[in-house]
């Protein structure tokens, strides 16, 4: 099972590409995040001309997410648990059943800056229910993973520039020690399980020139249960997309799963 995880930052803004991208990489699962439609608006035929089943969690011009399914999809839900009154949409996850039956959750992380300052308390605040969510998941003993954008920036080579990044709301040390308190419980971070050292980027930021500098940061991120490390064959981050016409800021990120 092929799974990819990308900020498509504006499906309708991009739709051509990301349509493009479903078929020539043809993932089997693609979660995606940034989509910035209302469920409604969300062009879903299209996608599913293309053989994909199609949940959607959106909110009108920010957020949103999605889980695009060729295999079939089960007990979906949306939102985070552990706040009534949060109105962002930022969290689905449904039950991909293939050979083996794998728990999805699709993230958009919340980004936090200007930090100090309420959207950073609203991150981390965020980042502690994610926690208690990654606890019942473990609990569950399912293969099970948690992908998106993270907003973090894990160690210092995930940044062409840390230095740059030091007081921002995705490198700041109280950022990074909520990421690390949800890796501790028991999760396998995919990608550094098969790849190391710096290099290695999901962002870059359309201003001066930073992908043809390679001046970027790595913030998409696979958290993989036990039972679900267990199925991993690779993780690697598709970087030619963003030479693309008209790209995201992002590029996928994907995980090859023997299930």
């Amino acid at each position: 099972m092929k799974i990819a995880t990308f900020n498509i930052n504006g499906v309708k803004a991009r739709i051509d590409g990301l349509l493009h991208w479903l078929q020539d990489s043809a993932p089997d699962v693609a979660i995606l995040q940034e989509i910035k439609s209302v469920d409604e608006g969300f062009p879903r035929d299209l996608i599913t001309d293309l053989g994909y089943n199609v949940e959607t969690h959106g909110q009108k011009g920010f957020n949103g997410v999605a889980i695009l399914s060729k295999l079939p999809l089960e007990d979906v839900s949306r939102g985070l648990p552990g706040d009534d009154t949060d109105e962002q949409a930022r969290w689905i996850e449904a039950t991909v059943v293939g050979e083996t039956g794998v728990r999805i959750c699709g993230l958009y992380l919340p980004n936090g800056n200007p930090a100090p300052g309420p959207k950073y308390d609203y991150k981390l605040a965020w980042m502690e229910r994610l926690r208690a969510r990654a606890q019942d998941l473990l609990a569950s003993e399912m293969p099970a993973l948690m992908a998106g954008d993270y907003n973090i920036i894990p160690q210092a080579e995930d940044a062409a520039r840390p230095k740059a990044w030091r007081d921002d709301a995705l490198f700041r040390l109280d950022s990074r020690a909520a990421w690390r308190r949800v890796q501790n419980l028991g999760f396998t971070e995919a990608f550094r399980a098969r790849t190391h050292g710096g290099g290695h980027y999901s962002f870059w930021d359309y201003q001066a020139g930073a992908f043809d500098k390679d001046d970027g940061i790595r913030i998409d991120h696979f958290l993989l249960t036990p039972q679900c490390a267990d199925l991993l064959s690779d993780c690697w981050i598709e970087k030619d997309l963003r030479a693309r016409e008209k790209p995201s800021d992002h590029v996928p990120v994907w995980v090859d799963l023997a299930a």
